[in-house]
């Protein structure tokens, strides 16, 4: 058994597919140029040929027109017609001379003759076909639509006759038809010189065509063995001369060789790029938390990496900053803008540097200069750090800080004071009781005073019981719903009380779903007693408006009155508990509120103008439920849902 040979080098098989390739290539153009030349031979061949027979017809109607002389012929006597016509055209000298110069000077004509209707020769340059039956032959016109290899086995196979026919009428009725022989024989003569040089050029062009390919194949794959070499270098450079062993020997395959090494130095690739990914979703997960503004700058002051809190600064979108110009970023007519262009200009550094904005929002900027102190020029900066640091933010933190405090204290005080003061009204109810049944009869002048203290003592007793209500823990029953649910059932529940206010409700809910984990009773109450309360700040009626929102992790109810505003003496009192500025107020709903609000880590927002009215915004956490589980709840389940934008009348 012979042993297999060495196993061909992938060079050698990209020389042998590179010349496969340009010889098909060359083959299939041979092949179209054969094929285009030997029916552009025959084209010729046919054209010639037909003009013989037009000629050879127009001096037959002459003949016939001319000729026939001597008593009239009956035209029904088709042997008399026959032989007249005959007669005719054999004794015509121009017509006589005409075939025979058909004969000796067209290289591919065979015979040429002119038969009656009935397919019999009347003259011919082949005495035999005179008066006899003519053999059927196959036009010649269909070689002009075959093929190059029917074309060749025509030309170079047996002989063969082909028809050039031209129909010749009388009074409109068939009377003789003129038959062009072409014999193949007489083709192939005339073709096959031409045949060959197109042949001998053919070959010439593949060989040519094989050569040059292999040539330019091996050109092109040498430079793999510098690639090679230099991969070598990079790879010695990274890894030091201790990875030496894992080269493949230099016998090796050289396309081979630069395949292993591009792939050690894709892997090496790969765990950079893994690394580097891993960097940079820590790094976006922490600029998208940060509350402050950051932008980075390089010397040419674009910037670099932004945060997304910037957009809460500058009204700009943060793909919008990337790859801008500080210049492009920053306005100089704002307060903002033109500090930090002028200190960015002056190479200035700010620290901390607080300025109020045209909104009336107080905002600190820091700007530091990043240097390289092994540079040339320490002067010149590497790039620039900007931070935006919302004051304001820290001044409503402290704010809620304290409300949050007075609140924990209250709920300290009543639940004590409830304590406290629950046990005497029970024993003075008891012996309020008791003094009643002594004073049996009805009509006593005390009676009437025991009912006031009665009275009295329940209201001081449901007051002590809102206290305690207020300061005991809530135990929370969370559930996931769709928040346009919510929304829809509180403005359907409060529609009557905002009919009788003359009150127009325009609500904008989003068409997909908002999903929340909250106690939907709560929350339900909550969004009710902002509802009520923005149409009682409507003493004349006007519209409130509900918006739902979701901004990816939170989602925001904000309603809107056109009432007059809160004064800003009392805008940090209205949470307070028992606080009103109304008469039949209790002083509950919003202190409510905002502590439920706070049990689902929300928060809640005051904004107010005595000319456009006052917006509160409830934002909650959104839900982190998948997409595909939310068809259980996102369907409201009662008939209490209103449509997103539904608004009703105002009466009168």
């Amino acid at each position: 058994m012979i042993p297999p040979g060495p196993p061909m080098r992938l060079k050698s098989k990209l020389v042998l597919a590179i010349t496969g390739l340009v010889f098909l290539v060359v083959c299939t153009l041979s092949w179209l140029f054969l094929d285009q030349l030997l029916r552009q031979r025959i084209s010729q061949s046919y054209a010639s040929n037909d003009l013989v027979a037009h000629q050879i017809l127009f001096a037959t109607r002459h003949a016939l027109a001319t000729g026939i002389s001597g008593p009239p012929v009956d035209p029904n006597d088709r042997a008399a017609v026959r032989a007249a016509a005959a007669a005719a055209l054999r004794k015509d000298p121009v017509l006589t001379s005409l075939l025979n110069s058909a004969i000796l000077y067209s290289p591919t004509v065979f015979d040429v003759t002119i038969a009656d209707s009935q397919g019999r020769g009347l003259v011919s340059t082949d005495p035999m076909s005179v008066d006899r039956r003519l053999p059927q032959r196959d036009e010649y016109s269909k070689l002009q639509n075959g093929g190059l290899v029917r074309l060749l086995a025509v030309v170079f196979g047996p002989p063969r006759v082909f028809n050039v026919t031209l129909p010749l009428d009388l009074n409109f009725e068939p009377f003789a038809t003129v038959r062009v022989g072409i014999r193949t024989t007489f083709l192939r003569y005339v073709v096959e010189p031409w045949l060959l040089a197109a042949l001998t050029y053919t070959g010439i062009a593949i060989l040519c065509s094989l050569a040059f390919s292999a040539f330019l194949a091996n050109l092109a794959l040498n430079p793999i063995e510098e690639i090679s070499s230099r991969l070598d270098a990079l790879a010695q450079a990274e890894s030091g001369p201790s990875e030496e062993q894992a080269k493949p020997s230099r016998s090796a395959d050289a396309v081979t060789m630069v395949s292993h090494k591009i792939e050690r130095i894709g892997r090496r690739m790969r765990n950079v790029e893994e690394v580097f990914s891993a960097l940079k979703e820590n790094l976006d997960q922490i600029m998208a938390n940060l509350q402050d503004g950051i932008l980075l700058f390089t010397h040419d002051a674009r910037a670099v990496l932004v945060s997304n809190s910037v957009e809460r600064f500058l009204g700009i979108g943060r793909a919008e900053i990337l790859g801008a110009e500080l210049h492009e970023v920053f306005s100089r007519n704002t307060r903002l803008g033109r500090l930090v262009r002028e200190s960015f200009d002056a190479r200035m550094a700010l620290v901390q540097e607080e300025i109020t904005t045209e909104t009336g929002r107080r905002v600190e900027i820091s700007l530091d200069f990043i240097h390289d102190d092994r540079a040339a020029e320490p002067q010149d900066a590497l790039g620039a750090l900007l931070t935006l640091h919302d004051a304001e933010s820290v001044r409503e933190i402290e704010s809620d800080l304290e409300l949050s405090r007075r609140m924990a204290a209250i709920g300290r005080l009543t639940a004590g004071v409830g304590h406290e003061v629950k046990n005497p009204i029970n024993a003075i109810v008891v012996h309020l009781e008791l003094l009643r049944n002594k004073l049996d009869a009805k009509e006593h002048p005390a009676v009437r005073h025991l009912e006031v203290i009665e009275s009295e003592i329940q209201r001081l007793d449901r007051v002590v019981q809102t206290l305690v209500d207020f300061s005991r823990p809530v135990e929370l029953q969370l559930q996931e719903v769709d928040l346009r649910r919510v929304v829809s059932g509180v403005l359907l529940l409060a529609s009557a009380e905002l009919e009788t206010r003359n009150v127009f409700v325009v609500s904008h809910l989003p068409d997909r779903a908002v999903p929340v984990k909250v106690d939907e009773d709560l929350v339900r109450q909550a969004l009710l007693n902002v509802v009520l309360n923005g149409a009682q700040a409507m003493a004349e009626g006007g519209v409130l408006t509900v918006s739902l929102g979701a901004d990816g992790r939170v989602a925001s109810v904000s309603i809107r009155d056109e009432g007059t505003g809160i004064p800003d003496e009392i805008k940090d009192k209205i949470f307070d508990l028992y606080f009103t500025t109304r008469k039949d107020g209790s002083g509950i709903g919003l202190a409510m509120t905002y502590r439920i609000v706070q049990l689902h880590n929300g928060s809640i927002d005051v904004e107010t103008d005595s000319a456009t009215g006052t917006t509160f915004t409830l934002r909650l956490p959104l839900s982190n439920l998948p997409e595909g589980k939310l068809r259980a709840y996102l369907v409201p389940d009662r008939g209490d849902a209103l449509d997103p934008g539904v608004a009703k009348e105002p009466r009168g």
